[in-house]
C-alpha cells in the first residue's frame, strides 16, 4: 500500500468526511493547529536565538529550557493532534503538493535534532549553561533548529498558495 492509497481510505472515511464537510470544524482545526504552532515553534526558536546568542542573554539557558519547555511540549502536541486530523481529511490533495513532504521531512530532522540536544547537551546544562561560551554542538542544534523549523512554517504557509496555483493548470 502506498502513502497515497493510506491516505485515501482515511480520506474516504466516515470520520475523514465528516472534517472536511464540517462547516466549522475544518476551520477551527485549522486555526487551532495555527495557535499550537505559534505557541511551540515561537518558543523554541526564542531557545534557539538564546542557544546561538543573540537573545535572552542576561537569562541562563537551564531557565530558558526549563520555564519554555511544558509550554513549546503542549503546544507541540496540539499541533501534531491536530495536523494528523487535517491529514486526515485531506490527505490526497495535501501529499500532491510538493512542499508537503518536504515539511514532513524538515519536522523529523528537527525532532532528531532535538533528541540529539537533549540526550547530548540537555542532560547537562546545569553544568555548561551558566558558562560564556556554550558547547558548539549546542551552538549547532540551536541553529539546526531554527532553520529546520523556519523551513516547517515556511513551507506549511506555501501549501495553499501552491494548491491555488496547481488548480488553475
Amino acid at each position: 500500500m502506498t502513502i497515497i492509497q493510506f491516505l485515501q481510505i482515511l480520506h474516504d472515511s466516515e470520520f475523514g468526511t465528516s472534517v472536511r464537510e464540517s462547516l466549522y470544524l475544518f476551520p477551527l482545526l485549522e486555526g487551532i493547529h495555527l495557535i499550537g504552532l505559534a505557541l511551540s515553534v515561537g518558543l523554541i526558536i526564542a531557545t534557539d536565538l538564546r542557544l546561538i546568542g543573540v537573545f535572552l542573554k542576561q537569562v541562563p539557558v537551564n531557565e530558558v529550557l526549563h520555564n519554555f519547555r511544558p509550554y513549546v511540549l503542549v503546544g507541540f502536541l496540539i499541533t501534531f493532534v491536530t495536523g494528523i486530523i487535517l491529514l486526515w481529511a485531506e490527505g490526497p490533495r495535501i501529499w500532491e503538493i510538493p512542499v508537503f513532504p518536504l515539511k514532513l521531512a524538515l519536522i523529523v530532522v528537527a525532532g532528531f535534532n532535538a533528541l540529539w540536544f537533549e540526550l547530548r547537551f540537555g542532560r547537562t546544562v546545569q553544568v555548561w549553561g551558566q558558562q560564556a561560551q556554550f558547547p558548539a554542538g549546542a551552538k549547532l542544534a540551536g541553529w539546526v533548529s531554527l532553520i529546520s523549523w523556519s523551513g516547517v512554517v515556511i513551507l506549511g504557509r506555501l501549501i495553499p498558495y501552491l494548491e491555488a496555483t496547481q488548480s488553475r493548470f
